[in-house]
């Protein structure tokens, strides 16, 4: 079975919910770091996040990872993989939950998002250089986070500063609002909630990954945003890989799954570069 399949196969028991233990997870040790879980930072119940540290030396940056889920699934227990293999490549990673569809729509997970950016950054991040994260669907969160200033402006943030970089994991960022996405997106607030119409003016760095495999969401949404941030005089990197998926791009953050995609290395390599650098945007 080649490792696509491998990664769809595992990667839909993560979905599912699997005994509350995924596969994925299963073969991922905490060895080595300090983890805290269930963190709040509101009073909602899905306002928590878990925290994944090195255990022997200090983090070089803190990332804010946003999972995906189409705005009405998703938790953050299904991703332990994706933080204790960041930690144990020397960063802090905080995941964050949020509220999600039928009990809110948008923009309140993006909100959530905010708030959740500015209690983990305040409180966990130490002064490290923050860099926000997301895949499919909390790409397109954390899109919003990094470039519509008007979420962090209301917690009395400028993403200009606050952001270190924005890492973009197979983003919807210019997607037709269809039937099935009308509930969650409402007509009094749709008009604002497409990433790419907010590419113009000066942003933090962007890497933006897609896999050419990818029938969920398809790699053009990445185009158009790369495109549009490279107008505005934007810094951006974009990495489109053959044969991935919308599944291999984050199983392989998973051991078992790494060579599926190049995600971990286009990560990391992206954040140690940027780390050095002082925030800011268009620059």
């Amino acid at each position: 079975m080649r490792l696509a399949a491998i990664a769809a196969c595992l990667f839909g028991l993560i979905l599912s919910g699997c005994s509350g233990a995924t596969l994925l997870n299963a073969v991922t040790s905490e060895s080595g770091l300090d983890v805290e879980r269930g963190i709040a930072y509101g009073p909602e119940k899905r306002q928590r996040y878990d925290l994944y540290r090195p255990a022997a030396k200090e983090a070089e940056a803190l990332i804010i990872f946003y999972y995906g889920g189409s705005w009405k699934s998703g938790n953050r227990g299904m991703y332990e993989f994706v933080g204790a293999t960041l930690a144990k490549e020397g960063f802090a990673v905080a995941i964050p939950d949020y509220r999600l569809h039928p009990n809110v729509q948008f923009p309140v997970f993006v909100e959530d998002a905010a708030l959740a950016f500015s209690a983990i950054s305040r409180d966990a991040g130490g002064g490290l250089p923050v860099f926000v994260m997301g895949h499919s669907a909390g790409a397109h969160i954390g899109g919003l986070l990094t470039f519509d200033k008007r979420y962090l402006n209301r917690q009395g943030l400028d993403p200009c500063g606050a952001i270190a970089g924005f890492i973009g994991l197979a983003g919807p960022y210019n997607f037709d609002i269809t039937d099935e996405w009308k509930p969650i997106f409402p007509p009094e607030t749709r008009g604002r909630s497409q990433v790419v119409d907010f590419a113009g003016g000066r942003h933090p760095r962007s890497l933006l990954v897609h896999g050419l495999d990818d029938d969920t969401v398809h790699a053009l949404d990445t185009r158009q945003m790369s495109k549009a941030l490279r107008r505005s005089g934007n810094r951006v990197e974009t990495e489109l890989l053959k044969g991935v998926n919308h599944v291999d791009i984050v199983a392989a953050f998973s051991w078992p799954l790494r060579s599926s995609a190049p995600t971990l290395s286009l990560v990391t390599n992206f954040i140690r570069k940027n780390s050095k650098i002082t925030p800011g945007c268009g620059r």
